[in-house]
């Protein structure tokens, strides 16, 4: 036996009550305020970018002549030329590749091995151990620059790589266990539990659990600290004494001449030259950024 059903008729949409109506506005002022807002700090960020390329794309003259901030009359990109041929720019971004990777070695090894330890493997006095590192954030650098100085002449560690990457790994350090502790904090214990019960040691558990799920929080902590380590000033005009080991922010100095006078427009290319690189990472993992400190850095 067959039986027909009636065809379907179109609901008609109910009409939106005047609490829906209500909810529906106030979101639209929010983020109309909301997008006008993050527009300036759109524009309030790239201007100084722009601002820059498009510098270093005018000639000497119509720099000197005109106005600064003004749009360029022609462009050339003999200023970038002129970069590498006054300064010996390559060299330059090798020693910071160098000394940024190696601090950072240093920083995600050690950095996540003590919050490991404080965190989950915990121990007797783990939380003022915690306490004491994070103190270290707070004591500024100047105050190291002279004892390293007398330690590194001492045992003949002044003009190398690693009087850079020593003290800047160190004093990352804090913020590092800082934000890797806040992320173990977050990993259910009955996961560590269950690997135990299946016989996994801590070195194990740190290899196949912790280090996996701490990825994104790695690229955080690389991130924030490459920033501050590829611009580092202090150490390197403190500890590097040869050219040949001269960071970015040293080798712009080889771009004021006699009298103190300055090629700006070179100096202005080599600056888009050295940030290109952090630029272009920083885009292609923001992503993992962002989720890093949403998974740990902000629950701490």
């Amino acid at each position: 036996m067959i039986t027909q059903t009636a065809p379907s008729t179109p609901r008609a949409s109910a009409p939106s009550s005047p609490v829906h109506q209500r909810r529906r506005r106030k979101p639209s002022l929010y983020r109309t305020l909301s997008r006008v807002l993050i527009l300036l700090i759109v524009i309030v960020q790239v201007y100084p970018l722009a601002w820059l390329f498009l510098t270093s794309l005018r000639t000497e003259q119509d720099f000197a002549t005109g106005d600064p901030f003004a749009l360029p009359s022609s462009l050339t990109w003999e200023n970038y030329a002129r970069a590498f041929e006054t300064g010996d720019l390559g060299r330059n971004i090798l020693n910071s590749f160098i000394v940024t990777m190696g601090a950072n070695i240093l920083i995600v090894l050690f950095g996540m091995m003590a919050a490991y330890a404080i965190q989950v493997l915990g121990f007797r006095l783990s939380r003022f151990v915690r306490a004491l590192f994070l103190i270290g954030i707070i004591v500024p650098v100047q105050i190291a620059l002279v004892p390293l100085f007398i330690d590194y002449s001492a045992v003949n560690l002044l003009d190398t790589y690693q009087s850079m990457i020593i003290p800047l790994a160190g004093f990352a350090l804090p913020m590092s266990i800082y934000l890797f502790s806040s992320f173990f904090e977050y990993i259910p214990r009955e996961t560590y539990e269950a690997a135990s019960l299946d016989g996994a040691g801590p070195y194990r558990i740190f290899g196949l659990i912790t280090l996996p799920l701490s990825l994104n929080t790695v690229v955080t902590v690389v991130l924030v600290n490459s920033i501050f380590i590829w611009n580092d000033f202090i150490f390197a005009n403190t500890f590097v004494l040869s050219e040949d080991l001269k960071t970015i922010p040293l080798g712009l100095q080889n771009y004021i001449g006699a009298m103190g006078k300055v090629d700006w427009t070179a100096t202005f290319a080599a600056v888009c030259v050295t940030i290109t690189p952090l630029l272009l990472v920083f885009l292609v993992l923001n992503k993992a950024m962002i989720q890093g400190l949403e998974s740990g850095a902000t629950k701490g």
